[in-house]
């Protein structure tokens, strides 16, 4: 008799048991200064040479002090970072996922986990494909940034996808932030189509946008090192490009339209206003 009420017992304590269980909420997202997405083209206008230039230039800028001050010198200390590759519709890659950037020992890891990957390059260049690719991943990836960016790095215009605006505006819609490191080349591309005219521009008015959104242009793959550095330290520290007039900066954060631009360690740096986005 005395099993049996055992039993009896279990039998009614268990799917309580079971929805208590189920109910225990679930782990907190770590809070962060910033989650960052790097998105870097490696389309087919991007030889293997360039490809290296590349990615030598995101690990030498995240292997700096000055980088790695900044994100010890954030408010919380610490931020979120992944490293993607892009080239047309049909290829985005995530080449390191989101991993928690805090100390040294963390960007140290997370920059070779970027210099020992395989190197690819693919056809066309989908800059729209590439941000649609990039927006979800901010969906539970542990992760709670006061900022959320999109740092999307290329050579050229997008060709192949929707129509980048329309990619852009969506991100912006869900307050991510877009920002651009156009790599201005005048080489053809290997099938022989003409350079972009104009990247820069072209980044501004219809690639970056959202709060604060700024690019800063590469001269060219030799330049990509210094520009990546002054970006990702303007990004870390979510700060306004140096020598930008306050009015100008207030419109890059959608006050008001208009343009800005700047200098960073010798590195021109231009904003849109994302009002309109």
């Amino acid at each position: 008799m005395r099993a049996c009420r055992l039993l009896a017992w279990i039998l009614t304590v268990s799917p309580l048991t079971v929805s208590l269980l189920s109910a225990a909420p679930a782990a907190a997202d770590t809070p962060v200064d910033l989650e960052l997405v790097l998105a870097v083209d490696v389309s087919g206008s991007v030889d293997p040479e360039e490809a290296k230039l590349q990615r030598n230039g995101y690990v030498q800028a995240l292997m700096n002090s000055k980088v790695q001050g900044a994100i010890h010198g954030g408010p919380l200390g610490r931020i979120a970072a992944t490293y993607v590759e892009w080239a047309g519709e049909g290829y985005q890659h995530v080449i390191v996922a989101w991993t928690e950037l805090s100390d040294a020992a963390s960007v140290e890891q997370f920059a070779a986990a970027v210099a020992e990957a395989p190197m690819v390059t693919e056809q066309w260049t989908s800059i729209s494909s590439a941000i649609d690719f990039a927006v979800p991943l901010f969906d539970g990836n542990g992760f709670e940034g006061t900022r959320r960016v999109i740092d999307v790095s290329g050579d050229g215009e997008n060709n192949r996808g929707r129509p980048v605006e329309q990619a852009r505006d969506a991100a912006v819609a869900r307050g991510i932030t877009i920002n651009g490191l156009p790599i201005l080349n005048d080489r053809p591309n290997p099938w022989g189509g003409a350079a972009a005219n104009d990247l820069a521009d072209y980044y501004r008015d219809h690639v970056i946008g959202g709060p604060g959104a700024f690019l800063v242009p590469a001269r060219d793959f030799a330049a990509f090192a210094d520009a990546i550095l002054s970006k990702l330290l303007l990004e870390v520290a979510g700060g306004e490009p140096s020598g930008a007039p306050a009015p100008a900066y207030a419109a890059a954060n959608g006050l008001s339209g208009g343009a800005v631009g700047g200098m960073v360690g010798g590195t021109a740096v231009m904003g849109r206003a994302a009002a309109a986005r």
